[in-house]
């Protein structure tokens, strides 16, 4: 898992839609939420999902951009996303060099379920892993919305 200071690998993968996403024309936006999740449509996985939605609006508000990336491919992620109604892209990162890269690849291939707070100059200012505990991910939406809304404020 990356720490919070360090620089955010670049990366672009397509998204549910087949477009392309560029970590950074993302950042472009202001802050960015970046999570890790194991694989569409798992119990786990879906409550994650519904919890980033169900707080997309206040993530909005305070200026933060939200994306999910795992293994699936984008028919799955389409799926997904229309199925759960989610308001935010999904990614595909089908040889997952990006998953490798920010430190979610666990044993045997799995992918841990890691938030990232990146920041517009690239920077992680905050990061979560929990595989289980979807309560450390809502206590992470709060600090990222409480960040960004702080740094807006200066």
């Amino acid at each position: 898992m990356l720490k919070p200071g360090s620089i955010a690998p670049d990366f672009t993968l397509h998204d549910d839609t087949g477009s392309p996403r560029a970590l950074s024309d993302l950042l472009q936006a202001g802050p960015l939420v970046v999570y890790f999740y194991p694989a569409d449509f798992t119990p786990v996985c879906t409550k994650q999902a519904c919890t980033f939605r169900d707080d997309h609006s206040r993530l909005v508000e305070a200026g933060v951009s939200l994306v999910g990336i795992s293994a699936q491919g984008e028919s799955s992620h389409a799926k997904f996303r229309a199925r759960f109604d989610l308001p935010f892209p999904l990614l595909a990162d089908t040889d997952k060099r990006v998953i490798r890269a920010y430190g979610a690849l666990g044993p045997l291939g799995l992918v841990w379920r890691i938030s990232y707070l990146v920041m517009p100059d690239g920077t992680i200012a905050d990061a979560v892993r929990a595989d289980l505990s979807l309560g450390k991910h809502r206590a992470f939406i709060e600090r990222a919305i409480a960040a960004s809304t702080a740094a807006r404020a200066t």
